[in-house]
């Protein structure tokens, strides 16, 4: 879902338009139709449009040649999508980048090509058509489609997994630079990150701390492709790599447990699971940092509360809610003692450990 192009219904004034002068029906129109702003997003990206782009203007019968797409099609999706901002059209009919598709590239800062490729490829976006599944019983829109839970279904098709894991790299890296700008970590030495993929939000805390050495923790096939991230970051030397499944155990001895977009994937039963081994593994008065969205009170609006939607149908978990959280800690053996803000959607939920 396109967030630029959600018009909050509480914008709506005493006049019945909202605070943009948009009327209540065209506020509406445009989130109805949200879903084919998304797959078009989705078309162009999976294309590699917006790298053809890279080194200027364009014409459709060119980008279409170089594609292997349909000209006249493709110049419609172009079309619809300068409408919204994401490209613009020259009076000779090219196209050319603007902020908006520069984010879709490969390789730029904070690009978000993996994401847009993540959210329409077709296997996702079924669990979304079975979404009243969900609304009527609570159970998981993604095992009534599939059979199966999301992680075994992606241990067993690698093309999808692999997407998955490059959008979540991806995301990783949009949120590193606020979680190092936000976060003190000078009072730690030595930094786990459980089922941290392939170590971007590690490499990232270490080069900004070189005071710290780290554990990167997931499963053992996501591991083996982790060394060449780490050496590229120029950090290698001061990780140690672990395999193995978090619902069993995870390495002792750091001073502090991180997580990023980790909690948020599990019911409670399993979260506390993970939660309590943490607890095991670390010293008394150890850490554990939670890098989640955590949604604020009343109708303000906030992406989380979207991302709920997705836990729901897909993996069965949630987003929380400040006290949401601080009970689920305590059930774990933890104290919540605050949780930090960052110029991302995402927050830091810090608990130290207690006695219980």
């Amino acid at each position: 879902m396109s967030t630029a192009m959600m018009i909050e219904p509480t914008d709506l004034s005493a006049t019945g338009t909202t605070d943009a002068g948009v009327p209540p029906q065209a506020a509406l129109t445009q989130m109805i139709s949200g879903f084919m702003i998304s797959q078009s997003l989705y078309v162009v990206t999976k294309l590699g449009v917006p790298d053809l782009l890279a080194e200027g203007a364009r014409g459709v019968e060119e980008l279409a040649q170089a594609t292997g797409a349909h000209a006249p099609s493709l110049y419609r999706f172009m079309r619809a999508l300068a409408g919204c901002g994401v490209f613009s059209q020259t009076d000779d009919g090219r196209f050319r980048l603007t902020p908006l598709s520069e984010l879709l590239r490969a390789d730029v800062p904070g690009s978000q090509r993996d994401f847009a490729i993540f959210m329409g490829e077709e296997w996702h976006w079924r669990a979304w058509g079975e979404a009243l599944h969900s609304a009527k019983t609570g159970e998981k829109a993604w095992e009534h489609v599939y059979g199966v839970e999301i992680f075994p279904y992606l241990a067993q098709h690698k093309e999808a997994a692999d997407v998955f894991d490059r959008a979540m790299t991806s995301l990783s890296r949009m949120v590193a630079a606020s979680v190092v700008e936000s976060y003190d970590f000078s009072g730690i030495e030595k930094l786990a990150d459980i089922a941290g993929g392939h170590g971007s939000l590690l490499a990232e805390i270490l080069k900004a701390n070189p005071h710290l050495s780290g554990v990167l923790f997931d499963v053992p096939q996501v591991i083996a492709g982790a060394g060449e991230v780490l050496d590229k970051e120029g950090v290698a030397g001061r990780v140690e790599l672990v395999g193995g499944d978090f619902f069993e155990s995870v390495p002792a001895g750091a001073d502090a447990y991180l997580m990023k977009h980790i909690i948020h994937d599990w019911d409670e039963e399993r979260a506390l699971a993970i939660l309590k081994n943490c607890h095991r593994a670390m010293p008394e008065r150890g850490r554990l940092l939670l890098v989640e969205m955590v949604i604020p009170r009343g109708d303000e609006p906030h992406f989380g509360k979207i991302q709920d939607l997705e836990m729901l149908l897909i993996p069965g978990g949630r987003e929380r809610t400040e006290d949401e959280y601080r009970e689920l800690l305590a059930a774990a053996g933890f104290r919540l003692t605050r949780v930090v803000p960052t110029r991302s959607p995402m927050s830091i939920v810090e608990g130290v450990k207690t006695d219980a």
